[in-house]
């Protein structure tokens, strides 16, 4: 599904914030990518949503290079990819049932379709209760969730998920990681970018970790530390 082949990022001689990355992701995989604050893994993501270009190496989407398609076609890559950050980026000035749906109205689906698959996203996520809220009426978890049903909503191949437990406390963090393996569960490939070391410990799950900037281990069963 998804390649990276020797792949660098240098900003400066005194900045790199990849180097010499390869590694394979298979379709419905969950993989963790771990490592320290620095360590890479925001550029490592930033470069799959082709909102960065490697310095050296190759990202392949299905085999083809990901920075060699026309810039046009970048959108339709992008639609393929559901994202998920820590300060939720939800548009304040509408409702969660408004947020979600602003997604679907960007890529042209119909009134039908959003009545239908916005209430069904809301409901998987646990806020059917909750759709007419605004974000500042939703907890901090309530609001990670909104942010991940809205990830979801156009139905991606993969999300992104880029330390989505970093504003929570334990019991929603457990919550979010349990919310993302289901996700998974269902078909959806999941790549979940912490440097939470409980969060690590605790999903066997194929997990990565970066060390400034390098591949330092790949392992099957998960659970490594830094």
């Amino acid at each position: 599904m998804l390649t990276f082949q020797s792949v660098s990022k240098i900003y400066s001689p005194d900045v790199k914030a990849l180097e010499d990355v390869s590694f394979d992701l298979q379709e419905k995989e969950f993989l963790v990518l771990a490592g320290k604050s620095g360590a890479g893994k925001t550029t490592l993501l930033k470069l799959v949503l082709a909102n960065e270009e490697p310095t050296n190496g190759k990202i392949l989407w299905d085999g083809e290079d990901i920075h060699s398609i026309r810039r046009r076609d970048v959108p339709y890559l992008r639609r393929k990819i559901g994202a998920v950050f820590q300060d939720y980026k939800l548009l304040s000035s509408k409702t969660i049932y408004e947020n979600i749906a602003f997604i679907m109205e960007a890529i042209g689906a119909d009134d039908e379709e959003i009545g239908s698959n916005v209430p069904r996203a809301l409901e998987l996520v646990g806020l059917k209760d909750k759709f007419n809220r605004f974000p500042h009426e939703l907890s901090s978890g309530e609001k990670q969730r909104a942010a991940i049903a809205r990830a979801l909503i156009h139905r991606p191949a993969i999300i992104l998920a880029d330390e989505p437990t970093g504003n929570l406390d334990p019991y929603n963090t457990s919550d979010i990681i349990k919310l993302l393996l289901k996700i998974n569960e269902l078909g959806t490939t999941v790549v979940l970018a912490t440097h939470n070391k409980e969060v690590i410990k605790g999903i066997k799950k194929r997990t990565i970790l970066l060390k400034e900037g390098r591949l330092a281990r790949d392992d099957e069963k998960g659970g490594i530390l830094f």
